[in-house]
């Protein structure tokens, strides 16, 4: 009786294995008919021997989720109705199902964020509140930060923010909080493609060319950095005035007692008020000093130069200022913080220091364009005072033009806006006549007052 049992335990277990076998055999047959029809982008024909894999042989490859993305996105483009609807939520489901089978390929804060993005993008179709979807990129936002990075889903994340603030689901320290979240991760974002791009910047700069690898590269960041400034541009409007101080003072001074010792509270509450030049109020000074005491960092010294800004003290707040340089240490960072004290001494009229600071934040970030611009801004305000003559005065736009093309070189986001400049200068400067009544073609001008530069007549 052991033996006919024993016999026909062997038997199953064979017949399981063969079984298997067999499957396994079907699955990779099927893999390779659906991963070849999804690359020539038949996705028609890719959906049934996928969706048999999928089913049958969900681990056995990642192109079953890459691939199976592919043709589900192609299947929701092309069907309207219920049709469409079972194809958004098993979009949903698959990314769950990657998250299952391939966790360690599977970055919760990117594949959440794009299931929210997707439900948001058919919220209609798919009945869900503006509350139901906060809570969906709430949840992967705080469950991994760091790869919660898209663009769009950032904006809309916070967008729903201010809506539910405005149907007065959400408080304002809510909303003031939320801002600073999604800002703070767009700049992270924004630093670390900078970083990247300034590698290569760097490699032209030396007269060293590009690999097609590196000009690939180079491509990508700029359309990640071109995407965030445009977000950022858009999460600003979208805050619009709700971030006014006539709502953060209140805000601020009624819940100060409950956060004089928390740092980050300060440093947000300081920040804001900073941005939104609330900085009149005696708050801020309680906010600052209240910060630095407590915790001494660039923020803090750079909020104290602001306060002696404001008490006409202006030695003392650059000296603050230059602290705040020096005690930062991301590279980033600190080119910001010196393009802000180059835009106070611009702001003064102290042209020449304004124009050192700008260098400086040029030379950590040297794929900011923005700084280039403000001193071609600069050179034309200053073009009447820096000139012996009318040719001299005029030559100072060359100047100007050759600073705005920088900036158009150096930073995609500000490609048409300093071709515009750039443009506008060129027409101020001497044009053909004026070159050839002068007859000083390719000799070599030096610009006086503050600017102290050479530039070079063109040939005409």
């Amino acid at each position: 009786m052991k033996t006919k049992i024993t016999l026909l335990a062997l038997m199953l277990f064979l017949g399981f294995n063969v079984v298997n076998a067999q499957q396994n055999q079907e699955c990779m047959t099927k893999l390779s008919i659906f991963s070849e029809y999804a690359k020539a982008k038949n996705y028609n024909a890719a959906y049934e021997p996928w969706m048999f894999v999928r089913q049958t042989c969900p681990k056995l490859h990642l192109a079953i989720y890459s691939q199976g993305e592919d043709i589900l996105e192609y299947k929701i483009e092309n069907s309207t109705g219920a049709d469409k609807m079972n194809y958004i939520n098993d979009l949903i489901k698959l990314w769950d199902e990657r998250q299952v089978n391939y966790g360690s390929k599977t970055k919760k804060g990117e594949y959440a964020a794009k299931s929210c993005q997707l439900m948001y993008d058919n919220r209609e179709m798919l009945n869900k509140t503006d509350e139901e979807l906060y809570n969906c990129f709430d949840e992967a936002f705080k469950a991994d930060r760091e790869n919660f990075k898209n663009p769009k889903s950032l904006y809309t994340y916070f967008s729903l923010m201010v809506d539910l603030f405005d149907a007065g689901k959400k408080t304002d320290a809510e909303l003031f909080n939320k801002y600073d979240d999604v800002v703070e991760k767009v700049q992270e974002e924004i630093s670390n493609y900078s970083e990247d791009l300034n590698k290569l910047a760097a490699k032209e700069e030396a007269g060293q060319s590009l690999t097609s690898k590196e000009k690939s590269y180079k491509k990508y960041y700029e359309s990640y950095l071109n995407a965030y400034d445009q977000i950022s541009t858009s999460i600003d409007k979208k805050l619009g005035d709700r971030a006014n101080c006539e709502n953060l003072i209140p805000l601020y001074t009624k819940d100060f007692e409950a956060n004089k010792t928390n740092a980050v509270w300060l440093q947000r509450a300081a920040g804001k008020m900073s941005e939104k030049e609330c900085t009149d109020d005696p708050l801020f000074f309680k906010l600052v000093n209240a910060y630095h005491a407590l915790s001494p960092s660039a923020n803090s010294a750079y909020y104290l130069g602001i306060l002696k800004d404001k008490e006409g003290k202006s030695n003392e707040a650059l000296k603050f200022y230059e602290q705040a340089v020096s005690l930062e240490t991301d590279n980033f960072k600190k080119a910001k913080l010196n393009e802000k004290i180059g835009d106070k001494l611009r702001k003064k009229g102290s042209y020449g220091s304004a124009r050192t600071y700008y260098g400086k934040a040029l030379q950590l970030n040297p794929s900011n364009g923005r700084p280039h611009l403000k001193i071609a801004d600069m050179y034309n305000r200053s073009a009447n005072n820096c000139g012996e003559d009318n040719f001299s005065k005029r030559a100072v736009f060359w100047l100007a033009e050759a600073e705005a093309l920088k900036a158009g070189r150096v930073d995609p986001t500000l490609k048409s806006a300093a071709a515009q400049s750039a443009a506008s200068y060129k027409a101020k400067a001497p044009d053909k006549t004026l070159i050839f009544n002068k007859g000083n073609q390719g000799e070599t001008i030096k610009i006086g007052c503050w600017i102290q530069r050479s530039v070079t007549v063109p040939s005409i």
